[in-house]
């Protein structure tokens, strides 16, 4: 027995208000309701995260964000890691350079000269590596609990403030690994800073 299947037959017309439907019900639930949604569950569950991870001083001032270094001139305070973007949040990246780009090596060069300038008590033997190598965002605000124990002669020296007392301020500032298992610890530069800034000195 020979069935013979019948199809409605559809308009141009339909079809295109069909897709027109369709892309609006896309538009409304894919560009409005769920950025509305995750923004608002943001704003309510993580609202520190949400509005940029800000850090505040002691009055109440943004002075950045935690996730983002910053570049400190002044050297009585710790110094976070070279970026070739100037910290600049609005971009990320760094020069690719080969080691034996001649831009690169006369950077660290640079970067050498200055160390045993403003730190005379610490041999660049003893510098850990991160100090003088660029991060690959360009913006990273940490460094680790090494670099900033390496820092701590010449900031006791120039803010007059016992070393002891600054290793005790350094340890205090270490952040542990990410759930306790990703990454290696770290030391956030703008917080450790800000928590300079209250032992005075200077």
């Amino acid at each position: 027995m020979k069935t013979t299947a019948k199809f409605k037959e559809v308009s141009h017309g339909s079809i295109w208000l069909i897709a027109l439907r369709s892309s609006l019900l896309l538009i409304v639930i894919c560009g409005i309701a769920y950025p509305l949604a995750s923004t608002g569950l943001a704003q309510l569950i993580f609202p520190h995260q949400a509005n940029g991870s800000m850090i505040r001083d002691s009055t109440g001032r943004t002075v950045g964000s935690e996730l983002i270094g910053q570049t400190f001139a002044d050297p009585s305070f710790f110094q976070g890691r070279i970026s070739s973007i100037d910290n600049d949040g609005a971009g990320s990246g760094s020069g690719n350079y080969a080691p034996s780009n001649p831009e690169l090596l006369k950077r660290v060069k640079d970067s050498l000269a200055q160390w045993e300038k403003e730190n005379p008590k610490v041999p660049v033997s003893e510098l850990p590596v991160d100090l003088i190598t660029n991060s690959g965002s360009g913006l990273d605000p940490h460094i680790t609990p090494a670099s900033a124990e390496v820092q701590i002669p010449r900031i006791s020296a120039l803010r007059h403030i016992p070393e002891e007392q600054l290793k005790q301020l350094v340890a205090k500032s270490i952040e542990g690994r990410d759930l306790g298992v990703f990454g290696e610890e770290r030391v956030n530069v703008l917080k450790l800073n800000l928590e300079l800034q209250k032992l005075g000195g200077k």
